[in-house]
């Protein structure tokens, strides 16, 4: 993929629905219709900004068949319906899903979140991600290597499906502040050479983040590099070997919240997780801002509690 990445989040596809609400109600669709399951969180959207019922298709990329998969009724014949896709690509879903519905009578309308280069359906009501590659909120998980390997032996017939989304959830984590106590700022600028040795001699926190350590993929600090063998000793006796580490380095990125948190979001991005648990609330905000399909966790571990961070830029 060497495409810019464009990340949409819900709030962002929640805002851009309310924006076409004028122009969706004067349509007086009589159904919003969502293609399973990618559609689906756009239909529910429309339905709740114009008060139009909600029922689905469900499509088979293998055999093209189109299926009705609701308990309401096919609308009669002669009726306008919205059809939902998350994007329209260059296969065929779009197009069968219109054609099933053309069969039956209906007028038909499209709305994707996102319209790309390689579309071979224009919808009707769509976000331009001409230039880019859209990347859904349901779809964060592609960030990561296994979904991607997975999903290439789909496209390529080699597996029926991918697996369950909650199953390709991977982690990064913070360092100080997650597995050992911060030394505080200070310390460190009234003697450099004692808060690292105070810093080295720290033991891990009995307690820790409430996820499987064995999801945890990578370790990304604020820690400059040239901290890197000190670092990996402290990980290596207290049994955190095994984790990947990435540090900062000074050139591209200062020691300022500003530049730890660049720091960090680039390098979960690069380690495909869909996580990344903090010490710092505001370095969680700015990260949050950075990578916003990243889940990120603010973990306080004075009070053993973790909060579940987002953040856009307000003007």
């Amino acid at each position: 993929m060497n495409k810019p990445v464009l990340p949409l989040t819900y709030e962002q596809l929640d805002h851009w629905i309310e924006s076409l609400q004028p122009a969706l109600l004067a349509e007086r669709f009589s159904m919003a219709l969502g293609i399973l399951r990618g559609g689906a969180p756009l239909a529910l959207m429309v339905s709740h900004a114009v008060g139009a019922p909600v029922a689905f298709l469900r499509y088979d990329r293998q055999t093209r068949a189109v299926a009705w998969d609701s308990t309401l009724p096919v609308p009669p014949a002669g009726s306008k319906v919205l059809l939902c896709e998350d994007i329209a690509g260059r296969g065929f879903t779009l197009v069968d899903c219109i054609a099933f519905l053309q069969a039956h009578g209906l007028e038909v309308k499209t709305l994707t979140a996102a319209v790309d280069d390689l579309s071979r359906a224009q919808p009707d009501y769509a976000i331009d991600a001409r230039g880019y590659f859209a990347l859904f909120p349901w779809e964060r998980q592609a960030y990561t290597e296994r979904y991607r390997d997975d999903w290439a032996r789909v496209e390529a017939g080699a597996a029926p499906a991918t697996a369950n989304d909650h199953e390709y959830a991977a982690y990064a984590i913070d360092l100080d502040g997650i597995l050992l106590p911060d030394v505080p700022l200070a310390r460190y600028d009234e003697d450099l050479a004692a808060a690292l040795a105070e810093r080295d001699a720290l033991l891990p926190f009995e307690v820790l983040p409430g996820i499987d350590l064995q999801q945890v993929r990578t370790i990304i600090t604020g820690r400059p590099e040239m901290d890197r063998a000190r670092t990996e000793a402290w990980l290596a006796r207290h049994g955190f070997a095994h984790m990947q580490l990435a540090m900062r380095t000074p050139g591209r990125h200062d020691d300022s919240p500003a530049g730890a948190a660049a720091h960090k979001a680039s390098a979960a991005l690069r380690a495909g997780v869909t996580h990344f648990v903090e010490s710092d609330p505001v370095q969680a905000l700015l990260i949050a801002q950075q990578a916003p399909l990243l889940r990120v966790i603010w973990w306080d571990a004075l009070t053993r509690t973790g909060i579940l961070v987002s953040a856009r830029a307000w003007s």
